[in-house]
């Protein structure tokens, strides 16, 4: 199986649309910074291919498949929308996708100047997309689901993480907060699920876009309102909140106990050597480090 980025080339990305989809093979192909379970190739000026890189398993990318053209029409900011699919081969054993461009910079190479429109924005995009979900929708999992079903990922991050200057008692108290909190007890709702400074895009100083949509389940929206903290600048959550029409106190607890856990995720994938993660980003650290701040300042 191909796990590392340096055996995805331009020259396979090309082969493979040559053998699958030539109409587009002839386009311009670049690579794009970033990635971690999947690598971005940019295709031409209005798409882009989606290789598995670290994601050793297909679903990810066929959830994409099946419901991000189900979602788009009804969100106000730009998701990728796929529009081919490509299947494993003996070139390459992986699923790929040719999906939608969306414009802009990620958050985790860029940075929010217009934080009250930042808000604004984020609240009304999870107000769209925290609706209903069908039947049919995956089920939440790893994701989507209570923090007390996190214990053992937030503790195995939480001794991983070279903690510095913060409290090991005073993140623990925000989890444990969110761990006492009562559930979710409205109807199963979309939720993104991975929201963060990687997975959303920002133009003039606001957010732009969302991506990555591989965690995307029906389950707990205190996964995505986690973000009110590790996207937007210190004051941003308590505005996102006021505006957000389900933001129970309930909702907030959990959502603050799971940023603390997201931003020691992005701390332990910016640190090198052995106790960081196999395909770590560097620059991940500080943008952990700047959220858990503001988780544990508060709103």
């Amino acid at each position: 199986m191909i796990e590392s980025e340096r055996e995805i080339s331009e020259d396979l990305v090309r082969d493979l649309l040559r053998e699958q989809h030539p109409d587009l093979a002839e386009l311009p192909i670049r690579e794009v910074e970033g990635g971690w379970g999947n690598q971005m190739w940019r295709l031409g000026d209005a798409l882009a291919v989606r290789m598995q890189r670290m994601d050793t398993l297909p679903d990810l990318q066929l959830k994409e498949r099946r419901w991000l053209p189900v979602l788009a029409p009804r969100l106000p900011l730009a998701i990728p929308i796929p529009v081919r699919s490509g299947v494993p081969s003996e070139r390459f054993p992986k699923v790929w996708t040719v999906m939608t461009w969306v414009e802009g910079t990620p958050l985790d190479h860029s940075s929010i100047s217009r934080g009250d429109h930042a808000a604004d924005t984020l609240a009304a995009f999870l107000t769209a997309l925290h609706a209903p979900a069908p039947a049919d929708a995956p089920d939440a999992s790893d994701v989507g689901v209570h923090p007390r079903s996190c214990t053992h990922g937030f503790e195995r991050f939480l001794q991983a993480v070279d903690l510095g200057r913060f409290s090991e008692d005073d993140i623990r108290a925000v989890w444990d907060d969110a761990v006492a909190a009562p559930a979710w007890e409205g109807p199963r709702v979309w939720v993104h699920g991975d929201l963060h400074p990687a997975n959303v895009v920002v133009t003039g100083g606001t957010l732009a876009g969302i991506v990555d949509f591989g965690a995307v389940c029906a389950g707990d929206p205190a996964w995505d309102l986690a973000a009110a903290w590790l996207l937007l600048p210190a004051g941003g959550a308590a505005r996102l909140f006021n505006s957000y029409a389900q933001a129970d106190p309930a909702a907030v607890r959990r959502a603050r106990g799971l940023a603390a856990m997201k931003s020691l995720f992005l701390m332990l994938m910016g640190q090198n050597g052995d106790r960081g993660l196999p395909g770590g980003k560097p620059h991940w650290g500080p943008a952990g480090r700047s959220a858990l701040v503001r988780v544990l300042t508060g709103l």
